[in-house]
């Protein structure tokens, strides 16, 4: 029988945040473990950094212009020919997701079997003065009508008073552990296991929402990061500390300021600790899957669909194309020995979510449709030598910092298309991203380099951020392409 597939997706959960990299505060021994039983791919990037576009590319394996998806907006619907599930559900896997979705309608299935869904807060759906027709939250969320069920109807997302963007307040969860949705998400997958049809091998996309805000670890783990001395975040020498970062600081929801010192390790702490709550849970899954007799059987697939700025730059959340936000954790596991990796290995290749598709269908032994854009990773990780790309375009509609960046994975190129502003790193020599060679003549020759690049990928773009020679400032950035919006 072919293998069993896992794809454990986590949500906003930077790069850098594995103990097996050396991160100086979080601890991830179930993770390492994945880590050390198949290749880590240290280069891995979101082409779009918030959660619907980047699960666009997971579940299509396109590119963002393809998907068109090159922003975030809800309630765009989600009709692709060919989907991760689709395909493998079309080839005798049996499918489920348990946990994120975010799709429009909230109950598309995407190609899944069946799907228990839990998005977290999601704005346009709770809304009460709203008056378009949408799907109650009420119905859709089958995480908070089980909490309900087990505990009474007046349990609601909203009750630590945290905001599901803000990445500047935290609070301990104040239920037992096992009602929080990290350890429900857990318990469903367990269940599948129980319930699955064991004829057919299964693919399971494990979904979790953290460690997305709200930042609301249980006590344990708080407490564990709350005695840490955590570093601060990088602050670039490019950055300019103007009055209203100080002003936007105070807010509880801000995507840039500088935020009071005590509140911000409180954040960081509540974030690193939602991070080693997951890895815990993961490990409690993966003792399931032995006792099920699926572990050595199973590849495992972990990633994020985008990072957290978590301070760096003075800036929160995600969207834009630093380090903290557009890289992200990107791991192949093979804990039984069923395919020829290099375990324990780090791969440099510059890989994307686009990749996941072609990877499972390519383990899989599954054709990959010609609409998929993304190339399987499983070469890169036996450490056959083929032709890979050299670089990966992302992009994101973000108001006045809406951009584009190309990266190689040692250097980056940043153009932020409504203020023409160019900004090159050196990530080899400078990871954190804090010197703008853009202006350093020594670096003007890459600098056309990756400029002419760029011009090149847009030329043809409907927005017209290029004539094929020059790059074009100032045109009305969108979210979704017409296409999509055709469809």
């Amino acid at each position: 029988m072919r293998p069993n597939l896992l794809f454990i997706n986590v949500d906003q959960m930077r790069a850098d945040c594995l103990s097996i990299l050396g991160h100086p505060n979080v601890d991830t021994p179930y993770l390492d473990q994945l880590a050390s039983d198949g290749v880590l791919y240290r280069r891995a990037y979101t082409s779009t950094p918030t959660c619907v576009p980047s699960r666009a590319a997971i579940m299509t394996g396109q590119s963002q212009h393809t998907h068109g998806r090159v922003g975030y907006q809800d309630g765009v619907s989600w009709d692709y020919e060919h989907t991760l599930p689709g395909e493998l559900s079309k080839n005798g896997y049996q499918t489920q997701c348990v946990g994120k979705m975010h799709v429009h309608p909230a109950r598309n299935r995407c190609g899944f079997d069946n799907v228990v869904l839990h998005d977290g807060y999601l704005h346009y759906s709770r809304f009460k003065h709203n008056t378009r027709e949408i799907e109650s939250f009420n119905q859709v969320d089958d995480y908070l009508n089980w909490l309900r069920n087990k505990l009474g109807t007046e349990y609601d997302l909203l009750d630590l008073g945290l905001d599901c963007n803000s990445t500047t307040v935290a609070r301990s969860w104040k239920l037992p552990e096992e009602y929080h949705p990290t350890n429900w998400v857990v318990s469903e997958s367990i269940d599948f296991l129980r319930k699955r049809d064991i004829t057919q091998p299964f693919f399971l996309k494990m979904s979790f929402v953290r460690p997305h805000p709200p930042f609301d670890p249980p006590r344990e783990y708080f407490d564990q990061y709350l005695t840490e001395d955590i570093p601060d975040p990088v602050v670039g020498k490019w950055v300019s500390e103007d009055n209203n970062l100080k002003d936007d600081g105070y807010l509880p929801v801000t995507k840039k300021g500088i935020v009071p010192k005590k509140r911000l390790k409180r954040a960081m702490a509540a974030y690193y600790a939602l991070i080693t709550h997951l890895d815990q849970q993961i490990g409690r899954f993966l003792m399931a899957m032995k006792e099920y007799g699926v572990y050595d059987n199973t590849i495992i697939l972990f990633a994020s669909d985008h990072g957290e700025l978590l301070g760096d730059h003075h800036y929160f959340q995600k969207s834009l194309p630093y380090e903290g936000s557009a890289n992200i954790p990107f791991i192949l596991s093979d804990p039984g020995n069923i395919l020829n990796i290099q375990k324990g290995s780090i791969s440099e290749k510059v890989v994307e979510l686009r990749d996941i598709m072609p990877t499972f269908l390519d383990i899989a032994d599954i054709s990959i449709p010609d609409t998929v854009e993304g190339k399987s990773v499983y070469p890169l990780a036996c450490g056959i030598e083929s032709e890979w790309r050299e670089d990966i375009h992302g992009e994101h509609s973000y108001e006045d910092e809406s951009h584009h960046y190309i990266t190689n994975g040692k250097e980056k190129y940043i153009w932020f298309s409504q203020t023409n502003q160019e900004q090159l790193f050196n990530l080899e020599n400078d990871p954190n991203e804090l010197y703008n060679l853009s202006s350093d003549n020594d670096w003007q020759e890459r600098l056309k380099y990756w400029r002419k690049r760029l011009i090149n990928i847009l030329k043809d773009r409907e927005e017209g951020y290029s004539d094929g020679n020059s790059l074009i400032p100032c045109k009305t950035p969108k979210t979704v392409l017409s296409h999509l919006n055709k469809n």
